[in-house]
């Protein structure tokens, strides 16, 4: 799946000027190379699986709405893109490449998730899946346990969240109970040490996200493999 030297394109390849990230256009561009293809899912009001990447719209769509809270209709009501469902990702790749699913979990665990599988249960393709939220694993853990699951995480520095939550994520303590099969770090951010630590485990870590040629070379000797953006998108304008 994460096999060593071969790219991961963080949502496709773009430039989000004229080819928008999580889109068919940075798909199809990302398949042409033939890279890893790193998506984010969310799920509408109307219970649909959306490729997409924020829980608001504001950024992307210049609209102040939450995903979980609008229909599908209503998230592609606009002149910008389209808003692909995770249907029409899997129908475009084909299993032409892997994919590495991010699931962005707000509701309750268990819902997203049940519907992630009903339809991935008919795919074909190679994919894995990956969280920030622990209790995400361990429901795959629980119901789904051959899935490759992989525990996102960073520093949380920036984050508003309390000490203690932060500590508790970063360090990804709930680790001995959901298993990750890997783990997906912020690149700059985890030591030599706990890199080894890992790979004496036999986990695997990839690291998210390189922007430059010079990091990529860098670290791509002391990760599994690594998630890029900017660098990989030359040809975009």
């Amino acid at each position: 799946m994460f096999e060593k030297g071969r790219i991961i394109s963080h949502r496709g390849i773009h430039n989000n000027i004229d080819i928008y990230e999580n889109t068919l256009e940075s798909i199809k561009l990302a398949l042409n190379k033939d890279y890893i293809i790193e998506i984010d899912i969310h799920i509408t009001k109307d219970n649909q699986i959306v490729v997409f990447h924020d829980y608001n719209t504001k950024r992307l769509l210049k609209k102040d709405l939450k995903v979980e809270d609008i229909t599908y209709e209503k998230i592609n009501d606009q002149d910008i893109f389209h808003v692909p469902t995770l249907k029409e990702v899997l129908n475009l790749v084909d299993g032409k490449v892997p994919l590495l699913i991010e699931i962005k979990q707000l509701r309750k665990v268990g819902h997203l998730e049940e519907e992630l599988m009903n339809i991935l249960n008919n795919y074909k393709g190679e994919y894995a899946i990956q969280s920030f939220n622990p209790k995400v694993l361990l429901w795959f853990k629980k119901h789904y346990p051959s899935i490759l699951r992989g525990q996102l995480s960073f520093s949380f520095k920036r984050t508003k969240f309390f000490k203690i939550k932060k500590l508790f994520l970063k360090s990804m303590f709930l680790n001995f109970l959901t298993k990750p099969n890997f783990i997906s770090y912020k690149y700059n951010e985890l030591s030599e040490k706990k890199l080894k630590k890992y790979k004496k485990k036999n986990i695997k870590v990839l690291g998210w996200t390189v922007k430059s040629k010079k990091d990529f070379k860098k670290y791509s000797h002391y990760y599994d493999n690594l998630i890029c953006e900017d660098f990989i998108n030359g040809k975009c304008k």
